[in-house]
């Protein structure tokens, strides 16, 4: 829990430290920080394994600033549930529940569709359970930690200043086979999140 705390800090003040820096769409020089840049708000994340019964779903609020109108910065959290099915995970039905955070990256290269880049790092509790006696076997539980880097591609209606709706799939580029979107035989499963921010009003003056 510390080291989430740690990592959520450095992120906050260094979205706040980008946000001194804003250029606009002319490109004209640094006008400091914005507070109708800022925006606030999180998606609904959906995974699914296909062949191999990966399941997930689960919430990412997060908080980022718009820099320009090709890039946004932020910080994202996660709670997330994942099952497979013992039928196709050796007769062991695996259930497991995580949670954590990461700074996230999205570039707008064209309207409307944007590349996005999410490191995270997650803890993970998994509950495994015998089924190949009649759903009598033994039970276990494990607690790991795990770090993930999530790319993916995406589609949004965002206006700067105003809101944005967004979808995007994506896929754990890391290596580590703890992960929670790492399949049991090491295949990757793909992640789909919708969400939805707003921007925060000016200050008046």
């Amino acid at each position: 829990m510390k080291k989430i705390v740690l990592c959520l800090c450095i992120c906050i003040i260094s979205v706040l430290s980008f946000g001194q820096y804003t250029l606009d769409t002319n490109n004209e020089p640094p006008r400091g920080f914005k507070r109708d840049h800022v925006f606030i708000g999180g998606g609904i994340g959906l995974g699914l394994g296909g062949w191999n019964g990966g399941f997930n779903v689960g919430a990412n609020p997060e908080i980022g600033y718009s820099l320009a109108n090709w890039i946004d910065v932020g910080i994202s959290a996660n709670v997330n549930y994942f099952a497979f099915r013992a039928e196709i995970n050796n007769g062991i039905r695996q259930r497991s529940f995580n949670y954590g955070g990461g700074v996230f990256t999205r570039v707008y290269p064209f309207r409307g569709f944007f590349i996005q880049a999410l490191p995270e790092y997650n803890f993970i509790n998994t509950n495994l359970k015998d089924e190949r006696f009649g759903g009598s076997g033994a039970t276990q539980t494990i607690k790991q930690e795990a770090p993930s880097l999530l790319l993916g591609v995406g589609y949004g209606t965002r206006i700067v200043g105003q809101s944005n709706f967004f979808t995007v799939i994506m896929f754990d580029a890391g290596d580590n086979l703890n992960s929670p979107y790492v399949g049991f035989n090491g295949s990757k499963l793909p992640i789909v999140r919708a969400g939805f921010n707003f921007y925060l009003t000016p200050k008046r003056k």
